[in-house]
């Protein structure tokens, strides 16, 4: 009986082409026609695992974490300065966004660690102004809210409230410079009605020339909360 020969089967060299011309694993360097440049892993012709990319026209980096060409993970943001590069960002990022923990540098001298969402400060955080203050409490959208501690250069404090970036809501401020404390409501960084006394004189190092006097109200604590009663109801109005 003949032996019959079975032909090979050959998948269309179009096939093969194809999945050469795949992106997947670990590449060199794919450049764009804009010259930006990405060197990483790959997967299902996107960036996915670790790589670094270069924007031609900003010049900025990015070297981390990547998932379906976004960046997602851990990864720094850095961008050219005169004798290199300044980092911008750094720590935890999803769908090409800050989020996570991270710190960011708005400057050489004021950035920002701690929790972020959608790219915006949210969560536990503490920021380093330019001006020497420190602020450690929490964020929303980007802007103080909640509880947190303001302190200044001088060192001079907030402990309190924060509602879109001002003090608002029961707080406490500590005047050490003058030897004094204010503790009581604020409103839109303005303090509405509370008491103050003197605290740690002998500490102040510029304290007021006379100790504040007795306060002779018979029942000051019935009179501080029909102020702080009153401001209620004029946010309900």
């Amino acid at each position: 009986m003949p032996i019959e020969k079975q032909p090979k089967t050959r998948e269309p060299m179009w096939h093969d082409w194809d999945d050469k011309a795949q992106k997947k694993g670990i590449h060199h360097t794919v450049y764009t026609v804009a010259g930006d440049h990405y060197t990483g892993d790959w997967s299902s012709n996107k960036k996915n695992g670790k790589g670094t990319q270069f924007w031609k026209k900003s010049g900025t980096i990015y070297d981390g974490d990547w998932k379906d060409n976004k960046r997602h993970g851990f990864g720094t943001l850095s961008v050219p300065v005169k004798n290199g590069y300044r980092k911008v960002y750094s720590g935890g990022w999803k769908n090409g966004m800050r989020h996570g923990y991270g710190t960011n540098f708005y400057s050489p001298t004021e950035y920002y660690e701690g929790e972020w969402y959608a790219s915006k400060r949210s969560g536990w955080g503490r920021m380093y102004f330019e001006d020497g203050s420190i602020y450690e409490g929490e964020w929303f959208n980007d802007l103080r809210n909640g509880e947190g501690m303001l302190r200044l250069a001088n060192g001079n404090r907030y402990e309190g409230c924060w509602k879109d970036d001002l003090k608002h809501g029961a707080g406490k401020f500590y005047y050490l410079d003058k030897g004094q404390l204010y503790e009581g409501t604020w409103r839109n960084d303005i303090p509405k009605c509370g008491n103050m006394v003197d605290y740690a004189r002998n500490e102040a190092t510029h304290p007021t020339q006379y100790q504040l006097p007795e306060n002779k109200l018979q029942n000051p604590e019935a009179v501080i909360r029909e102020a702080e009663e009153k401001l209620e109801d004029d946010e309900t109005e």
